[in-house]
């Protein structure tokens, strides 16, 4: 027999959203969970460790390094960290469970779960960094391969794949700009490196952490870095352009080749954040436009995954002239064995433990060489048409508009504003955002300060569909519609998710920071002595 059918109230909201195919219903789950430190009890075990073989004999640890107590980490049953973690898991968004455009400048792709495989092989997962050259041919063949590729994407004649991250790219190559002019005897004499606002604030940070005095410069009228600016800048205290293109805006700079030869008739280097590269890949390469030096984040291009800002993969080119600079060790391959080259005396030095994040490196191998030539300029080209069709259906959004280059199309993103919104209903792009989550999304707004007034960065890779393109611009419209109909909704929200409103005030000073939970205790709970 069948069971009777019992009515489910449906709130007015969700009367809404089922009159709108493209609008989920969606309902975040949320556990309350404490932190791990918070769980388990004494004596409890998630695995009993053997006593260690006597034949191994003791091992004597200096009693400078010895605690004084034991560490007071959570005992737990295997069960119960399971649980803990499938509960945090439950209560998070990610690239594989929402259509993630809204992270700008990301890149979120889809990564291909093929390439977790190759990286969970033991072959892979079990190296250790200490192992003899002889013993990891294997990989550092993969390394050397994926070298040869992004020389091949770039245009340049040599790659570290050392670095860890993206900034950490940006780092190395200033340092190399740094080494380079030091060998010449110019290192005191260039003291300043031209950047702009739009490129990366790393580029910045990385020329400022060097040493370097930084001079950045605003875009002109129509959304491009100013050259008459540039030209002003430059002189014989200049030591390289860092400049990213196309820019955070999604607007790419037709005069970078005049840019760069600008910085070249001045004596200084020319180095290229390919952050943003993934509407251009296989169309233009960095040594085209006279670049010394570049970089590629592959934790956002190459698909590695960018993983909730870690671990990362960075990359970095340079010309034949940088190339003795470059950080220690290089893989070598002469023709029949690889090894790690230490013996590099004009090197940087390392950059980071070991050789990069292998892991990562073997992910962005196997995208690129799935892809091929061709699939890597179709992966750009799409991403690009992604973009600008976004585009289209977000500046018919009522409070959006699209500052800089009017009527342009952009390249792989876009940073609108809800400038007009904002000025209509007092809610700031912050709300709309936080409303997102409502919908099982979210956006990015922009790097502080604001120079686009209430931003929202939005990157539509080759990764999602028109529908998915659809439902996301379709998730802003009705949010821009409740923000001038029903704006408390907007302002108090989110309303079905588990995340909250940070209260700004606890950012605002380090007495109440608490990023351990040591630090949590004092600071939160009051607890003293900790």
């Amino acid at each position: 027999m069948t069971a009777p059918h019992t009515p489910v109230s449906v709130s007015p909201e969700d009367a809404r959203i089922a009159d709108k195919p493209r609008l989920r219903r969606f309902q975040q789950a949320s556990w309350d969970e404490e932190l791990i430190f918070e769980l388990g009890s004494p004596g409890e075990r998630g695995v009993l460790v053997p006593a260690p073989d006597p034949s191994i004999g003791k091992a004597e640890i200096p009693p400078a390094l010895r605690r004084a107590e034991p560490p007071a980490l959570p005992e737990m049953s295997q069960q119960q960290v399971l649980r803990h973690y499938l509960r945090l898991s439950q209560e998070n968004l990610g690239a594989d469970l929402n259509i993630d455009v809204g992270q700008g400048t990301c890149t979120m792709k889809y990564s291909p779960k093929v390439n977790d495989q190759f990286v969970r092989d033991p072959r892979i997962a079990a190296l250790h960094p200490l192992q003899d050259e002889d013993t990891v041919q294997g990989v550092l063949g993969i390394i050397h391969s994926l070298e040869q590729l992004l020389k091949e994407i770039s245009g340049m004649d040599r790659v570290s794949l050392q670095p860890g991250a993206g900034s950490a790219a940006i780092y190395t190559n200033v340092a190399m700009i740094r080494a380079y002019f030091a060998a010449r005897g110019e290192l005191e004499q260039r003291d300043e490196v031209i950047t702009t606002i739009f490129s990366h604030p790393s580029n910045a940070a990385c020329a400022k952490t060097a040493g370097f005095k930084v001079i950045t410069l605003h875009p002109d009228a129509d959304g491009y870095p100013d050259i008459e600016a540039l030209k002003a800048a430059v002189g014989p205290r200049t030591a390289a352009l860092l400049v990213t293109n196309p820019e955070d805006t999604g607007i790419y700079n037709p005069r970078i080749e005049e840019f760069v030869r600008i910085v070249h008739e001045a004596g200084g280097l020319c180095s290229y954040d390919q952050a943003n590269a993934n509407g251009i890949l296989g169309i233009t390469r960095a040594r085209d436009a006279g670049f010394d030096l570049c970089h590629f984040n592959l934790h956002k291009t190459f698909s590695t995954p960018h993983a909730c800002g870690g671990p990362a993969a960075g990359a970095c080119a340079v010309s034949e002239d940088l190339a003795p600079y470059l950080p220690r060790p290089t893989v070598e391959f002469d023709g029949s064995a690889y090894r790690l080259d230490d013996d590099r005396p004009e090197s940087v030095g390392k950059m980071r433990p070991f050789y990069g994040v292998v892991p990562n490196l073997v992910r962005a191998y196997a995208w690129i060489m799935s892809l091929g030539a061709q699939g890597l300029r179709a992966a750009a080209e799409t991403a690009v048409l992604n973009n600008n069709y976004l585009l289209h259906k977000v500046r018919q959004i009522p409070g959006v508009s699209i500052p800089y280059a009017a009527g342009r199309p952009r390249v792989e993103q876009v940073r609108y504003s809800w400038e007009k919104l904002h000025e209509d209903t007092g809610l700031h792009s912050e709300d709309i955002g936080l409303r997102a989550a409502d919908f099982g999304t979210h956006y990015w707004t922009s790097h502080h300060p604001y120079v686009v007034p209430e931003p929202m960065t939005l990157e539509p890779t080759e990764s999602y569909t028109r529908a998915d393109l659809d439902e996301y611009a379709a998730i802003l419209a009705e949010i821009a519609r409740e923000a001038y109909e029903d704006p408390e909704t907007v302002r108090t929200a989110p309303h079905r998710s588990t995340i909250h409103r940070v209260r700004p005030e606890a950012l605002d000073s380090p007495a109440t920071w608490a990023v351990s939970w040591r630090a949590y205790r004092r600071k939160v709970l009051g607890e003293a002595g900790r």
